[in-house]
């Protein structure tokens, strides 16, 4: 968890740029990734310096040659603020452009790839200056502190009211996470990926639950930073700020890439990504419409709609393979919709794949930038059926305050329940429909036109409440009358 220096000292870092002249929340965190990028490069080769001075051998693959020594963030961040600003904007920016194409591949890695387009946009000397000391007094060599300094800087972006809409929340991200329980077998996507946050939390919870068996050997380490994480955006800035967030949580070249994850393309490559991942985390964009001919056929054929939620969920369906899971996030329009792409995709969850769970949330999860209600749906991928019944739990709080405020409360939290309940759901069956989560049959759900909206299912238990006679109210009423004319009465012989 960040703490309270190190949040000041961001704050400082981000009031620094933004009085230097640059006033877009997302171009701070674009220089500030920049910078933490090169600072990084740094860390990397140091270590294998000292490595190479352990073993007596010379290092392998060296991230600076002995001419680019300049180039490194140790060495340009002892010069004068013009001479810094003049080696950092003429030769560090081209250098860490040029490096895509190192190497044996064209592409190289893809945070090298999505820098390509940078931008230096550092106005003054000054500035850059002040922004390097402030960045090199934060200790960043542990990678937890790392990754909140970087979550911290993104929430920045919400609280800014600007592209919110790409953050969804950590501690939801997190539940999804533990309640799908990625392994090292899986291959995880997300296909709307914004800032990667789906990603990071899946990679934090392989290193702590499976660090042993991703870090075993050279294979299994290749695998985790490069076969394990895909991710699809559409926005180059939000490419180079996921790249740069996994990186930053320890994942050295992940497969995010540009891509609209809905939209019809010709190229014969594009229907590579059909069912070949395990996993799908994502939080998809609501309430969008497309046009018929701009989305993608084979997504219509599943359900023929204009809407992106409904087509994000085919999109679903088509990325898994056989046996794949995924844990999404649906606004409740989704559930009980009666339109009849609503109900086929609905039908399609329930009798052909195998729909495992609805968490019903508030509406204030996403506040202060969204207030619609949402949903996390968790299902299976079988092409077969396979629902039996489905567990349908009715979050009440999520440890934070409903309103735009969204203050922590952490006595105030289902999450943990939640969890329990999840991993040890044969329990559930003696729960009633009046308590928080319950199990629904599959044969109820069809006979409701596949209706998965926790409240057509859940049964609210009324307190009967016992009223006076109104006899006895009218008589009190009376009773008050006689005392307001009482003291109306002493008021205007005072007055009088």
């Amino acid at each position: 968890m960040i703490t309270g220096v190190l949040k000041s000292k961001v704050d400082q870092i981000w009031n620094t740029m933004w009085s230097g002249g640059i006033s877009n929340p997302l171009s701070v965190i674009e220089q500030l990734t920049y910078l933490l990028f090169i600072k990084r490069l740094d860390e990397l080769h140091t270590r294998e310096e000292h490595k190479a001075a352990r073993t007596g051998h010379p290092i392998e693959k060296p991230l600076f040659t002995a001419r680019q020594g300049a180039l490194r963030w140790s060495r340009f961040k002892e010069l004068a603020p013009e001479q810094m600003f003049e080696t950092v904007r003429d030769r560090v920016f081209p250098f860490i452009k040029s490096m895509g194409q190192a190497g044996d591949s064209d592409e190289g890695s893809t945070y090298t790839h999505h820098m390509k387009d940078a931008l230096f946009m550092m106005p003054t000397a000054r500035v850059l200056a002040n922004v390097v000391d402030q960045l090199d007094d934060i200790d960043m060599v542990d990678r937890d502190t790392k990754g909140d300094l970087y979550e911290y800087m993104l929430g920045k972006i919400a609280t800014a009211g600007q592209n919110g809409q790409f953050r969804t929340p950590r501690h939801i991200i997190k539940l999804m996470v533990d309640m799908t329980a990625p392994t090292p077998k899986d291959v995880i996507c997300d296909p709307a990926c914004g800032t990667a946050g789906f990603l990071v939390a899946a990679s934090e919870h392989l290193v702590t639950h499976h660090g042993d068996r991703i870090y075993k050997d050279a294979q299994a380490r290749r695998r985790f930073n490069e076969g394990t994480f895909h991710g699809y955006d559409f926005d180059t800035t939000m490419l180079r700020i996921g790249s740069m967030n996994m990186l930053l949580h320890g994942v050295e070249n992940p497969d995010i890439r540009y891509r609209d994850s809905l939209a019809q393309t010709d190229l014969p490559a594009a229907g590579d990504d059909a069912e070949r991942y395990s996993l799908v985390l994502a939080n998809p964009p609501f309430a969008g419409s497309l046009d018929y001919e701009s989305t993608a056929k084979d997504l219509q054929q599943v359900v023929k709609t204009k809407k992106t939620e409904l087509l994000f969920l085919a999109l679903f369906l088509r990325l898994l393979q056989t046996g794949g899971r995924a844990a999404v996030i649906v606004p409740d329009g989704v559930l009980f919709g009666s339109s009849k792409a609503h109900r086929t995709l609905r039908r399609i969850l329930v009798e052909e794949q195998k729909l495992d769970a609805i968490v019903s949330m508030p509406s204030g999860v996403f506040r202060p930038y969204a207030g619609v209600s949402t949903a996390i749906l968790l299902f299976t991928k079988t092409n077969s059926g396979g629902t039996d019944d489905v567990w349908f739990y009715d979050m009440q709080a999520d440890g934070y305050s409903l309103d735009d405020k969204r203050t922590p409360q952490p006595e105030k939290s289902d999450l943990a329940d939640i969890l329990a309940r999840w991993r040890n759901r044969e329990a559930e069956r003696k729960r009633m429909r009046t308590d928080q989560s319950f199990l629904v049959p599959k044969a109820e759900i069809a006979s409701n036109d596949y209706d998965l909206s926790i409240n057509r299912y859940k049964e609210v238990e009324y307190e009967a409440v016992e009223y006076d006679p109104p006899m006895v109210i009218m008589q009190r009423l009376a009773v008050l009358e006689m005392e307001i004319a009482k003291g109306r009465a002493v008021l205007e012989r005072l007055l009088g």
